[in-house]
């Protein structure tokens, strides 16, 4: 059985894949709770990772992701993990990455805002130089350049590269249960635009697990907006390649922020543009599980419902139809299983496709929820 973990940290982002082989990987990491907020009901995300390694008998991930360089998916990550690009970053409590995984924009970006975003660069372009330890999603004229401005030689790192439409090599279904197909970034979106944008330049991937012949897939969407998912679906469309936009769980982007739906917030709910609604209302499988990494939902007309930043009830709704149409779930972060106290969402993986573990706390008690089996 594979799991996937996501932790409650607000508008925030971590995921961990606990594959049935034993090896662990780790999509984000923000270390959002304040130690010295008591009311703080967000998670000790480094606590959580640290004591679970501890229990396996291990200091390190097999793969840790960075989707982008916003701060809700990096916080702490420099202080968390064993980095080589410099000795102040390593004693024996920081926990190793043995691969990084970063899009292509993590390492041309000219001066980011934040020390830690660029201490995380500055790791990121030390692997690369070495040669190890790294893979670099898409392969934009910019990473030649600046290859060739710090005299590396761009095709002697193929190897270390994965361009959207391909299959992340170091995984397969026959050896680890396990596939990862890139959607995002794109090389020319990057070339296109003269600042890069880390939401559309983010890593988007779809993984698909097996367990005794059964598949069950995800889509791990990073902070996607709507115009660069109805990009994705109009060339996989156009690839006659559908099959990779199937989903039985989706990590919905950006907080349930409705610029991941359509243009518009909409009074009650958002209007989702033709290409988005294509992927959520025709790819999600029966029995699909929707998973907003987020605050709680606001009730719509409250003060927080009139805040700009996410989540927006209005997309929520969205949201909620789609899982309600596949007889389905949507689940909150922050909401679950309950508003008062959160708890990490499981999500566990066999021949039963997907299972969601709730927690009644009342009772100290673990349950499961079963999703429906998907039609055909």
């Amino acid at each position: 059985m594979h799991r996937i973990t996501f932790f409650p940290l607000g508008n925030a982002d971590c995921c961990r894949i606990d594959l049935e082989c034993g090896k662990k990987i780790l999509f984000d990491f923000a270390a959002t709770r304040d130690p010295e907020d008591e009311d703080d009901l967000r998670c000790d995300l480094p606590k959580k990772l640290f004591d679970d390694l501890e229990e396996n008998n291990r200091d390190y991930f097999d793969v840790v992701a960075f989707s982008h360089l916003d701060i809700d998916h990096f916080r702490g990550a420099t202080e968390f993990f064993h980095l080589e690009h410099a000795k102040k970053y390593q004693n024996p409590d920081r926990i190793k990455m043995k691969v990084m995984w970063v899009p292509a924009a993590l390492i041309t970006e000219q001066s980011p805002d934040d020390d830690e975003a660029r201490i995380l660069q500055k790791e990121a372009r030390h692997r690369f130089r070495e040669g190890k330890g790294i893979r670099i999603f898409s392969r934009p004229e910019r990473l030649r350049k600046w290859c060739e401005k710090n005299e590396i030689d761009l095709d002697d790192r193929f190897n270390l590269i994965s361009n959207a439409g391909e299959v992340i090599p170091t995984f397969s279904l026959e050896k680890d249960k396990i596939e990862f197909f890139v959607h995002s970034p794109f090389a020319v979106r990057q070339d296109d635009n003269t600042v890069e944008d880390r939401n559309e330049n983010s890593l988007v991937l779809q993984a698909t697990f097996e367990i005794d012949g059964v598949q069950t897939r995800i889509l791990l969407q990073a902070d996607s907006t709507y115009e660069a998912l109805a990009q994705i679906v109009d060339i996989t469309k156009a690839k006659k390649n559908t099959s990779r936009l199937l989903w039985d769980i989706a990590k919905l982007p950006h907080h349930c922020s409705y610029l991941s739906i359509g243009p518009e917030k909409g009074k009650e709910k958002t209007e989702a543009v033709e290409q988005v609604d294509w992927l959520y209302s025709e790819q999600g499988q029966s029995g699909a599980i929707v998973v907003s990494t987020s605050k709680p939902i606001p009730v719509a007309g409250s003060a927080e419902d009139e805040d700009v930043q996410p989540p927006h009830c209005q997309a929520a709704n969205y949201y909620k139809d789609i899982a309600k149409d596949l007889n389905g779930q949507f689940v909150v972060t922050m909401e679950h299983p309950t508003k008062r106290e959160p708890k990490p969402l499981v999500i566990e993986i066999g021949d039963k496709k997907a299972i969601l573990k709730k927690t009644v706390l009342s009772a100290s008690i673990t349950a499961t929820s079963r999703s429906a089996p998907r039609a055909g």
